[in-house]
């Protein structure tokens, strides 16, 4: 599913990919929140409950879309945070792969003073 990221005044494509995870984040879209960051991570609760599953990773990649259980949170990963080592992603602890950004994550560290993000289903 094509998605929309908005925060400030850039807007994001993406895509949700099809496992059990993603699918749940995509039944409570739009969706709007205040968000933290953590290094090149920000990330903000949803009103989502799911399990580590098959596509949960301790290493992740550049644009990579997260669901992380512990914090019940989504999370957007455009470079390191304070856990990673040169080279690597590496999150708080294992999220689920739900999806990744396309185009050019690294932009989001333009938009990192902002507060709010919406995520939409996007525009086709």
């Amino acid at each position: 599913m094509k998605i929309s990221i908005v925060i400030g005044n850039m807007a994001l494509d993406a895509e949700l990919n099809d496992g059990a995870t993603a699918r749940k984040v995509a039944g409570i879209l739009p969706l709007k929140a205040s968000f933290s960051t953590w290094g090149d991570e920000i990330y903000f609760p949803i009103p989502v409950e799911a399990e580590l599953d098959e596509s949960a990773r301790e290493e992740v990649e550049m644009g990579d879309l997260g669901y992380w259980p512990t914090g019940r949170a989504f999370c957007i990963f455009f470079g390191p945070t304070p856990m990673s080592t040169p080279g690597k992603i590496i999150p708080a602890s294992a999220v689920n792969i739900i999806g990744k950004v396309k185009g050019d994550a690294s932009k989001l560290k333009e938009v990192m003073d902002e507060s709010q993000v919406l995520v939409e289903v996007g525009k086709t």
